[in-house]
Formats: structure tokens, sequence, C-alpha cells
């Protein structure tokens, strides 16, 4: 089912999604070769709670711990550990928050590794190909055609698409119809109407698109060991151009 959001509704989504682009900006102060990814989590846990809110991966469907973290070679739902950020990681941290009932969501992909043009190059085409589908998120056109303007740029940039992994509606859910893949034909799949929020999020590997699972059932890993990046805006459509509810102005001012 698809569930149409009224403008205040709408407006409390923005402001969940504006807790988890400032969580982000916090914590981009602290990662810095030599921090843990748990004391990472655990920061946004308490930056999270002390704004009145909940994080929204904690226990979803059994995910132990605030953020996803995921470095270098980990595409998805990385688990915080004990391991320390080095000099040169890439490190996508997906973050969720419930506040006033409703979800926010967004990725940021940080880079260690600036000083290479190769990763800073990688990292940058990816964030640009979530603005690619975020263009073509207009009233009117179709889930399709975000993905087609996604894949479209991707491929042109020789990185590859990981197709098991989509983005997706948001609410009062973390999850909700309809589903949104970063790939697709034009004029294809559900028509996008005002009142949609959806979060659409590039996951993009270096190398190859095939991964693999780890035992803990949640890591996901590319196949050939090469780097992955992650980007995620959540968008509201409306008569004219798609509303960015989320923000990362905020983190790349810190």
């Amino acid at each position: 089912m698809l569930f149409y959001k009224t403008a205040e509704e709408i407006n409390l989504i923005k402001k969940s999604c504006q807790l988890v682009s400032q969580t982000h900006a916090m914590l981009s102060k602290f990662i810095k070769p030599g921090m843990s990814t748990l004391k990472l989590d655990s920061l946004a846990f308490d930056f999270i709670k002390d704004h009145h809110a909940q994080p929204a991966f904690l226990n979803y469907n059994g995910f132990p711990n605030s953020l996803c973290i995921s470095v270098n070679d980990t595409i998805v739902h990385g688990i915080p550990s004990k391991y320390e950020l080095h000099e040169g990681d890439i490190v996508s941290i997906d973050c969720g928050v419930i506040k006033d009932t409703f979800y926010g969501d967004s990725c940021y992909t940080f880079n260690l590794g600036a000083n290479d043009n190769v990763v800073y190059d990688f990292v940058n085409i990816v964030k640009q190909s979530l603005y690619k589908g975020i263009e073509a998120a207009k009233e009117g056109k179709r889930v399709g055609d975000i993905g087609f303007a996604i894949q479209k740029f991707i491929s042109e940039n020789g990185f590859s698409i990981v197709k098991e992994m989509v983005g997706h509606g948001i609410g009062k859910k973390l999850h909700e119809e309809p589903d949104v893949p970063n790939y697709g034909k034009p004029k294809s799949g559900i028509k996008l109407k005002k009142g949609m929020v959806l979060a659409i999020e590039p996951i993009v590997n270096f190398g190859s698109r095939q991964c693999k699972l780890e035992d803990d059932g949640w890591t996901l890993k590319t196949k050939d060991g090469k780097w992955s990046a992650h980007f995620e805006h959540t968008i509201a459509i409306d008569g004219n151009e798609p509303e960015i509810l989320s923000d990362f102005e905020i983190i790349e001012q810190q």
C-alpha cells in the first residue's frame, strides 16, 4: 500500500531527517584515524536520545546497533565494532531516527583518503548519482526514471550498481512501498505523485557488483574486495521540484 503524506506529515518527516543530518554532522568531527566504529555508534545513540528521539535501526529486525557503519569493501549493514579507522578508509554511515512517530533516514560516505584522487573521484561520483536520481523524481514521472538516471550516470563512469539493495518509501514505517531501485527503464514502474516520500540511495561498487553476505547475517561485502560507497537522501514529491528533507550541507560545513 502506498501512503501519501500531508504537508504536516512531510514536515514531521523533515524534522526527523534533519536530526539524522545533525547526527552525521556531529559524527564528522570524530571520524578520524584511531576512532572505533563502536565509539561512533555510542556517540550517535547519545546524541539522538538527547534530542528526544529514538535510533531507528537499533533492534530493527534484530540489528544490534544504532548505526550501520560500512568501511571500504563493506557495502551496507556494517555492524559497529572495535575496528579503529585508518587513514585512507572510506566510511559509509547510514543513520535513521524515529521522532514524533515519523522516521528519518540518510546515509553519507566519509572519505579519510581525500588525497587519493581515485578514491575522491569514486566517492564524489556516487554522490553525484544521488542528485541525478533526485532530478528525475518529479511528479508525473515514474520510479523507473529515478533508477535509470542513477544507473546511466554510474555506468558511464565505469562503476557498478548493487542491485540487491534498493531505496524505499518512508513515513511511519522505515520501509514502505514503493521500492526505489537504483536501476530501471524510463517510464516504467509506479507513477510519482504529490505526497509520496522516498528514500533514494545509490549503493555503488568500485569494481564488480557481486557481493557476499557475512556469517553475521547482516554485513554485505564486495566479492572482489574493492570499495563500495553509499549516499542517501529522503525526499518528498510535490508539484514542482522534489523537496530534499535531509541535508548534506550541515555535514560538509563541519
